[in-house]
């Protein structure tokens, strides 16, 4: 039996009480929900064929720590230790309540004006940099070295490297790890379960005056990153911009100054990742799968299953495929009434292989479904049992659609036509449900704190 380390209560009546209740099972841990430790998930490992992820080997994360590497979290100093410098050494993580990365060694909160540097101000940098005075070229001189400055101080605690064989998983239903970017480099063997990844707040995106014709803001961290990494399970995770939404942001330079990157990407060759009853909310660019068109590096990798996850109020990428072989299944997508900055779910570029099947869309009227699917030179994808609509009730809503059909009668002649035949067909996976009782099943059970 593995031991749970308490605070012992103070007195002898305390100390015989919390006996009792131990041994008749009423009390796993001090300080943790009574339905927190109903069932320990530390050590589960990814059930077979379940996605990508269950492929050569599979996927076990930490299971095989030993005691000395299983350590329950509460601030960024602990996690920073439990994380070993992204060692390969296995270990088990637990998230107990809200960890904020955006703090010192003593705890104490740090704002963007702590990172800030060298005589930064946002004040300065956009009369250094307005384009009307400094053209088209790239941010050069005083204000961009300190504001690579002070963007180096607050990668210093924000960046937290996981590394192979290990498993994080949040305790109970509300545990959450706010204003970090964790990277998963080069890393094999990594399970994420069971937690909030909220805000990944970028204190200083740096000015791009040639990106889209118009310029745009760039930031620099994205909530979860997967960066060469291989066999990772990522499963009932909630990630979104919670706390600081984008669209408060103010306006510079005609844009919107944007301080979140992405969500989840997976680039740099990563492969074999399973992404499952996951929830990706409140956010533009919420998934990237493959780095650049010219990242031939990434040919044969990139494999992604995403299953019974849902998309709400994202804007686009949900997700953006290039090279990879993707299986997107039984997906709840969800665009609110008063979204008018949605631009597609779907995005196929450059030798993707999309699988996407009975995937629910509730999108408003203004919405059609040829605003589903993107493409940037894709040649390919295949879709079945696609249900569209307008909000959908208990008894069922909503229309079959077949989206390849639809894009390519809508395609203006910018891009080619898509085939259907995308070279490969599923073999890893469970029962694919259809996208009705997916819809349900996924509003009811996907995110942090669901697993039952």
């Amino acid at each position: 039996m593995r031991r749970v380390r308490t605070f012992p209560p103070r007195t002898r009546r305390g100390r015989r009480a919390l006996q009792v209740a131990l041994a008749c099972g009423l009390l796993a841990a001090v300080g943790a929900p009574a339905n927190a430790e109903a069932r320990d998930i530390s050590r589960d490992t990814l059930p077979a064929n379940d996605g990508w992820a269950a492929a050569d080997g599979g996927t076990t994360g930490g299971s095989d720590a030993d005691d000395a590497h299983v350590l329950t979290v509460r601030n960024r100093s602990e996690l920073v230790r439990a994380l070993d410098g992204g060692s390969a050494t296995p270990k088990i993580i637990k998230v107990a309540g809200t960890i904020d990365a955006n703090t010192d060694d003593a705890g104490r909160r740090l704002d963007c004006e702590d990172y800030a540097t060298n005589g930064f101000t946002i004040r300065k940098y956009l009369a250094a940099y307005d384009p009307r005075t400094w053209g088209a070229a790239k941010p050069s001189g005083p204000q961009e070295e300190a504001r690579q400055a002070s963007a180096a101080a607050q990668a210093s605690r924000v960046e937290l490297t996981v590394g192979s064989n290990t498993t994080i998983v949040g305790l109970g239903d509300s545990a959450v790890l706010k204003g970090a970017s964790l990277q998963v480099r080069d890393a094999d063997n990594v399970i994420v379960r069971n937690l909030e990844l909220r805000d990944a707040y970028d204190c200083f995106p740096v000015w791009q005056p040639n990106t889209g014709g118009l310029g745009d803001w760039k930031t620099a961290y994205d909530t979860l990153w997967l960066r060469g990494a291989t066999h990772v399970w990522i499963d009932h995770v909630t990630a979104s911009d919670k706390g600081h939404p984008d669209a408060d942001e103010p306006t510079y330079f005609g844009r919107n100054y944007l301080r979140h990157d992405g969500l989840l990407d997976i680039t740099n060759a990563s492969d074999l990742v399973t992404v499952s009853w996951s929830r990706f909310a409140d956010h533009d660019k919420a998934m990237l799968i493959g780095s650049a068109d010219t990242a031939t590096g990434d040919r044969g990798k990139l494999r992604v299953t995403l299953h019974h996850n849902e998309f709400e109020s994202v804007v686009q990428r949900a997700p953006r495929v290039r090279f990879g072989q993707v299986h997107v299944y039984n997906n709840r997508y969800v665009v609110p009434a008063d979204a008018h900055d949605y631009r597609y779910s779907l995005g196929v570029s450059v030798e993707s292989a999309v699988y996407a099947e009975n995937n629910a869309f509730t999108t408003p009227g203004h919405i059609e479904a040829a605003d589903l699917v993107k493409s940037w030179n894709g040649t390919a994808l295949h879709q079945s049992g696609t249900l569209w609509g307008s909000p959908r009730t208990e008894s069922g809503g909503g229309f079959p659609v077949d989206l390849l059909a639809i894009y390519n009668a809508y395609n203006s002649g910018s891009e080619r036509d898509l085939t259907a035949d995308v070279g490969w067909t599923p073999a890893l996976h469970g029962t694919v449900d259809s996208a009705a009782k997916a819809d349900r099943d996924v509003e009811r059970g996907a995110g942090a704190g669901r697993i039952r």
